[in-house]
């Protein structure tokens, strides 16, 4: 048995532990995150995608519908009826989103989400003046502009699908 008298000796001992298990601690969580946080990004925008394409499904449901069918109206000069233009929506999120979530055709869900993205986010061009306050985005722009989130997301899945790693440093 060791008998320490230095109370300074003692102190320096324990912060060294306790350094030692936080950096044991980081050093878990450093890996946990590599291993499974764009997994993790994956599937939760994958939930997003599919819940909000889902409720286009239901007329009146989604808060986002007017917009959506007046987009898709404008952008297809009147060509694609309301109804026919909630549908695509709804089939082109809920696509998007099951394939995020299972992984399932990745890639091709990957290439519809950008240009799923350009059309969800074509309203600040073409409805700015109703989207805009002055510089106060309404409620509806920042439903789009969260997208901005999404669309990086996207490139983050899209970089691990192309072959990049995650590695933790340690």
């Amino acid at each position: 048995m060791v008998t320490m008298t230095n109370t300074g000796q003692a102190r320096r001992m324990g912060s060294l532990r306790t350094a030692d298990t936080i950096r044991t601690a980081f050093g878990t969580l450093e890996r946990l995150l590599a291993a499974h946080s764009i997994t993790a990004l994956r599937i939760s925008v994958g939930l997003i995608f599919t819940y909000f394409g889902m409720l286009k499904f239901f007329p009146g449901a989604s808060p986002a519908e007017v917009l959506a069918t007046r987009t898709i109206d404008l952008l297809t000069l009147g060509t694609v009826p309301a109804g026919a233009a909630l549908l695509m929506t709804a089939i082109i999120e809920t696509f998007v989103g099951l394939t995020l979530i299972t992984g399932v055709g990745l890639r091709v869900g990957l290439v519809v989400l950008y240009g799923a993205l350009a059309g969800i986010m074509s309203p600040l061009v073409l409805f700015p003046g109703e989207l805009f306050d002055g510089v106060v985005p309404t409620l509806e722009a920042q439903y789009i502009l969260k997208n901005v989130v999404v669309a990086c997301a996207g490139a983050v899945v899209a970089a691990k699908v192309l072959g990049s790693r995650l590695i933790a440093s340690r």
